[in-house]
């Protein structure tokens, strides 16, 4: 094949009767020895191509290397100084084109490339730790030393850290915990840690895999040990799973405990990376044991059948339902309901009429009263929302305005507010609207003021109004936030 193609044929003989894996490239020579954490895919040049970054181990004393692909050829590469531990591609500004920078772990420090050279390097201190962040490590202790780590979420508003450790079990450490919040036992020691959504999948040493949220979901087990685990998430397609490279040189594909695919390999594979690889979504790549590089992509057509793989019929079907006997209760409200069926009937229709009348009243009230934040006229339709900042005692109050009609401005509207003196003050109680255009929305700021320090809050009304009428278009009630300013004073 030329070098840059990733087009291929269906021709593995273990997939010929499933069809959804194509043989983009295979090179048993490549050179490549690396781990699952040491590969990404990355647009690392902004032109909607991704490519091949990996942490190539070299001989382990030797020969180090980032070596970037494109396609099948070699685009670039730089020597490491020391064995590479993970890699990670990231965006380190907002810039456009958003291009991202290589982070890789090495040694005691961290090297970050960007544009392909080397762009800051980061050594680990070796000075003693801060005691302000020895008592934070000693808050989030753990029972027995972390083996793997899984970390989801933002610090500043929620995150939940999955943390497998050497005594076979699995913790979950959460922002509003200093401990762990839940415990997970293993049958066995962990060597593998994927999340998929909220589940978390674990690869364990009797050659299982295991299902977790806070509690044990599902267990199924393996023809052979694990080497590596890496998720599989196509977003196009709403499809996520775990893949699993196993040391009988298969890969296997679950959704849950259900075997989705099984791919044969010339060797044992010992990295998995999938996404984005040139212009193709669904790309898969891993390297073996002996070096080579394999790319495989994964057919627009597939389809994949999330039956049980087990052979003969489910579990769940010899279990016996506990089904309870029929009490004298029961039987007499039977009886009543064959009764008297038409009766029922007829009344529970009776009752969900008037239901349905009272709310169309209250909802043509609210129109003909402009008490909602749409207007009902038709020369004058507008919606406003309205969105309270601040902590205060000044909150910034702001309302967004919108002119609903096709195309036809509204002009000469003003707005007045309501609210009780003794616990607010204004600076602007009364504004006027400049010509709302169709379509666009228009934020019209106030500040508001809280005058009383009880801790009470109140309810503030917004009324759009045209010059010259006083009937309101329409109207907002706010329900303001207690001052917390005042509160701390």
């Amino acid at each position: 094949k030329p070098a840059g193609s990733l087009t291929g044929t269906d021709h593995c003989p273990a997939e010929k009767h499933i069809r959804k894996w194509l043989d983009a490239h295979y090179d048993p020579v490549a050179g490549l020895y690396t781990f699952s954490s040491c590969v990404d895919l990355a647009d690392l040049s902004g032109d909607g191509e991704s490519r091949l970054v990996v942490g190539d181990l070299g001989s382990g004393l030797s020969g180090m290397k980032l070596k970037v692909f494109q396609g099948t050829a070699l685009l670039s590469e730089s020597t490491l100084l020391d064995l590479p531990t993970g890699l990670v591609a990231f965006f380190m500004d907002l810039h456009e084109p958003r291009i991202p920078a290589v982070a890789v772990a090495s040694g005691p420090c961290i090297y970050v490339y960007k544009n392909l050279r080397p762009y800051f390097k980061f050594t680990l201190p070796g000075l003693e730790v801060n005691p302000v962040e020895q008592d934070v490590w000693q808050q989030m202790s753990l029972p027995a030393p972390p083996t793997m780590i899984d970390v989801t979420g933002q610090f500043d508003v929620e995150f939940r850290i999955t943390v497998a450790c050497r005594n076979g079990n699995i913790y979950i450490l959460r922002r509003d915990s200093d401990k762990p919040k839940y415990s997970m036992e293993l049958s066995s020691h962990p060597v593998g840690l994927v999340r998929v959504g909220k589940n978390v999948v674990v690869g364990c040493t009797d050659e299982s895999l295991q299902g977790f949220t806070q509690k044990k979901l599902w267990r199924t087990t393996l023809p052979a040990p694990i080497i590596t685990m890496a998720a599989m998430d196509l977003p196009t397609r709403g499809f996520q799973g775990v893949l699993v490279g196993l040391a009988n040189c298969e890969v296997h594909l679950y959704r849950d405990k259900n075997l989705l695919s099984n791919i044969k390999t010339p060797d044992v594979v010992t990295s998995i990376c999938f996404g984005r690889y040139g212009r193709e979504d669904g790309t898969l790549i891993m390297t073996t044991k002996g070096g080579g590089l394999m790319v495989k992509i994964l057919k627009r057509t597939a389809i994949f059948d999330d039956r049980d793989g087990t052979p003969g019929p489910p579990l769940a079907q010899s279990v016996r339902l506990n089904v309870p006997k029929k009490t004298k209760l029961y039987v007499d409200q039977t009886l009543r309901e064959r009764e008297n069926g038409v009766a029922m009937h007829r009344a529970f229709y009776m009752d969900l009429s008037r239901m349905r009348l009272a709310a169309a009243k209250a909802y043509v009230k609210a129109l003909e009263s402009s008490l909602t934040p749409m207007s009902s006229s038709l020369s004058e339709p507008l919606k406003m929302n309205a969105v309270v900042q601040g902590l205060g005692p000044t909150f910034k109050l702001t309302l967004n305005m919108q002119n609903t009609a096709a195309c036809r401005p509204v002009m000469n509207l003003a707005i007045s507010f309501l609210y009780d003196e003794n616990l607010y003050r204004m600076r602007t109680p009364y504004l006027r609207i400049p010509l709302l255009v169709p379509g666009l929305i228009y934020p019209v700021e106030t500040l508001v003021e809280c005058t009383s320090d009880k801790g009470i809050s109140d309810i503030i009304k917004v009324f759009v109004l045209h010059e010259g009428k006083g009937c309101p278009l329409l109207t907002a009630h706010i329900n303001m936030p207690v001052s917390e300013g005042l509160m701390l004073n």
